[in-house]
């Protein structure tokens, strides 16, 4: 049996208010020819399909076509569990409908474990593989509170709930397994194991409590023939087991991950142990991250211009410089190219702002406001230029915030 394990998805995020559907669109569409070319005969989605829990209908349209499609591909099977980041019963409502195209979903954990197993058959109606899909797993899932508790003890107990619930599931597992003629058991999950890699600024939620809840992940492992995780969004083995795999995103969902090879993996059983590969995803939308100071900014622009390409451009500007020409300068640049520069950040000035803060304050007791005004500080921003500033700023957060309201 030929198998694809993807994750995270995200259907619908933006990236500073560009919204991203066409790349969602080419990945889908580069997926299903993948599926085809490839013989994959079950798809493993590990969770995250949605950016929210409230996924516009964009975001749908891409889902349901993209599963309509899979059922006339060679894929025989599809198995979807639910992310930190899924409505679960937003996922579940066409369930039913789904189990008739061999489309399984699981949303969220429910009282019978078993529920949680699917046994998968082939055209002659014998199981040709037994996958366990563990969704994303909530602290009310998996720990009973208690009075006086610590948060080391909270801790304790939701990483000892966590395993206790794969270990389950994985005897009830083995338990259907015919052993004259094993068939491949693979698990799924949505969690952060320890010791995993992620990357700085990828918006990756903390799960549980704080990094005491990192699940060791070989106690999650345990009894299967592969394990297929999501939630990090660097596609990585861990490292006790080549055969607990993350797949990672499949498109670059933020300039953190710019520079990244975005990957799908393909495990293979012709007996218990599977051949694994993993296969690169083309860049639909190239990220690029610029750092220095104007003069170095300016002439990496003038070459990614010089080479036609349609990057989209994170700058970071090192040393001090007048915000109130910067804009014009970059338009100027920009002229005639297909290059957006979404973002500006001018470090130094953040620098400043904040050796303003007095010895009593912290980062932690300003807020945005605060911070802001400390930059028009740093700049000496004359006092009747700070209110259409000021207005301009909220106007923008306000704008923000209402596009994701989820926003930290």
């Amino acid at each position: 049996m030929k198998i694809l394990h993807t994750s995270d998805w995200h259907l619908g995020r933006s990236l500073y208010d560009k919204k991203r559907y066409d790349e969602f669109e080419a990945f889908l569409d580069w997926l299903t020819d993948f599926i085809t070319l490839n013989n994959i005969e079950l798809l493993l989605v590990a969770g995250d399909i949605f950016d929210t829990t409230t996924p516009g209908n964009r975001a749908q349209e891409l889902y349901y076509r993209f599963l309509g499609k899979v059922t006339q591909t060679g894929c025989r099977h599809v198995v979807i569990t639910g992310g930190n980041h899924d409505s679960p019963t937003f996922l579940e409502a066409p369930k039913s409908i789904l189990g008739f195209l061999n489309i399984h979903v699981m949303g969220s954990k429910t009282e019978n474990p078993e529920d949680e197993i699917f046994e998968l058959k082939n055209k002659q109606g014998l199981t040709e593989a037994i996958v366990c899909a563990v969704p994303f797993l909530h602290d009310r899932d998996v720990r009973i509170a208690e009075a006086d508790e610590t948060p080391g003890d909270k801790a304790k107990k939701l990483l000892q709930g966590i395993a206790a619930h794969y270990r389950k599931i994985a005897d009830d597992a083995q338990r259907l397994q015919d052993q004259q003629n094993p068939v491949p058991i693979i698990g799924m999950g949505h969690l952060f194991t320890r010791n995993a890699k992620t990357t700085e600024g990828d918006g990756v939620r903390e799960l549980y409590i704080g990094t005491m809840a990192h699940v060791d992940g070989e106690s999650v492992s345990q009894g299967f023939d592969y394990m297929a995780l999501g939630h990090l969004h660097l596609a990585q083995k861990v490292d006790y087991s080549k055969t607990v795999r993350y797949s990672g995103s499949p498109i670059q969902l933020s300039f953190s991950e710019a520079g990244q090879t975005k990957k799908v993996i393909v495990a293979e059983f012709g007996n218990k142990i599977p051949v694994i590969t993993e296969h690169p995803v083309p860049i639909f939308q190239e990220l690029i991250r610029i750092t220095g100071d104007l003069a170095q900014v300016s002439g990496e622009i003038e070459k990614l211009k010089e080479a036609g390409t349609n990057a989209w451009l994170e700058v970071e500007i090192t040393a001090l410089t007048d915000i109130t020409h910067i804009n014009a300068r970059f338009d100027e640049l920009l002229a005639g190219s297909k290059l957006e520069i979404l973002r500006i950040k001018n470090k130094t000035v953040v620098d400043r702002a904040l050796t303003q803060v007095a010895e009593t304050e912290t980062l932690e007791t300003l807020d945005d406001a605060d911070v802001f005004a400390r930059c028009l500080d740093a700049f000496e921003i004359p006092v009747e230029e700070r209110g259409a500033l000021t207005e301009t700023y909220n106007e923008a957060k306000a704008s923000w915030l209402a596009d994701d309201p989820n926003a930290d």
